[in-house]
């Protein structure tokens, strides 16, 4: 695996999601540095906004396994995990998976059900392993959850506990598309049916199992040199010393960063990360492990404010 290699890489998953979903071209990076930095990513948006669909491309142009579980306030963990089912023919218990033994594993709407549900997710995304009666049963090395969650001023939703989403490398707010991309989709999926499948739209398999590992293991080795890794700290300890903010962010959240830039990095073409890698990624990263303070809230900040601040405050290295 090369740098060449990865490039090429990235830019065929994009060509062959880019078949079926119209723009979302940051969402789909974001994507592709989650996959390489063995990370899962949570896509928050309204309905109608080709999130699933973006997903099902995604897992069906890297030839991997696509699983899908419709979150609703009545599903129990055991509906995401599976059971042992007593088959009565042989009158011993039999495993039933359930949907998350899969490879790219869509969580739709993970905030319409209620928080014991979502947390049958948390060893299955931190350890790629789940535990059924006791025994652990382990998960591909390719397990990848995209969640979908509508936003949290709409009815009916139970926001994420702090370790649920601090599970997530990223999470993307997927707005509305500008005007020009709207036309687009209508006059583009506006002709077809409704239903069609990525498949339908003609988007392939270009990857494998094979294929991710190698770029995977290529990216773990992308350089990051001292002065980077003290960029990270600093930005990431300068979010536990800001006043709009009640709670900053962890180390974990510093070494993830670290991690998806040297994605980031590969992807760009270079085998070492930059500050730049760092800046792009910062706010998908940090905007979900930050919590506002009363005073900031009641003041109509955003979290993406306070990020932009502290990036612009703290002095990259050259």
């Amino acid at each position: 695996m090369t740098i060449e290699s990865v490039q090429e890489f990235a830019a065929t998953i994009r060509k062959e999601v880019a078949k079926a979903v119209i723009g979302q071209d940051e969402t789909v990076d974001l994507m592709l540095v989650a996959l390489l930095a063995r990370g899962h990513i949570l896509l928050e948006g309204p309905p109608g906004t080709a999130k699933t669909l973006l997903a099902h491309s995604f897992a069906r142009a890297l030839g991997l396994d696509f699983g899908r579980i419709q979150f609703t306030p009545d599903l129990m963990p055991g509906d995401i995990i599976g059971a042992n089912l007593f088959n009565f023919q042989t009158s011993q218990f039999q495993l039933s998976r359930g949907p998350v033994f899969t490879e790219v594993l869509l969580a739709d709407e993970i905030n319409r059900t209620p928080p014991k549900t979502q947390a049958a997710l948390l060893e299955a995304m931190q350890e790629r392993t789940v535990t059924i009666d006791g025994e652990s049963l382990p998960l591909g090395p390719r397990f990848t959850v995209i969640a979908t969650q509508n936003p949290i001023e709409q009815q009916g939703v139970y926001p994420l506990p702090e370790a649920q989403l601090d599970r997530f490398l990223f999470k993307q707010i997927v707005d509305y598309p500008p005007l020009e991309e709207e036309k687009r989709i209508i006059a583009t999926h506006g002709a077809a049916d409704a239903q069609m499948s990525p498949e339908q739209w003609g988007v392939e398999a270009k990857a494998g199992g094979d294929a991710i590992a190698a770029a995977v293991t290529f990216v773990a080795g992308i350089k990051l040199v001292e002065e980077v890794v003290d960029y990270i700290a600093a930005l990431i300890r300068g979010t536990r010393d800001v006043a709009d903010l009640e709670s900053g962010a962890s180390p974990r959240a510093g070494a993830m960063l670290a991690g998806a830039a040297r994605a980031r990095a590969a992807m760009e073409g270079r085998d070492f990360v930059i500050p730049d890698d760092v800046k792009a990624l910062a706010p998908a990263l940090l905007r979900h492990r930050l919590i506002l303070s009363p005073a900031a809230e009641i003041d109509g900040r955003q979290v993406e404010d306070v990020v932009r601040t502290i990036i612009e405050t703290i002095e990259a290295p050259r």
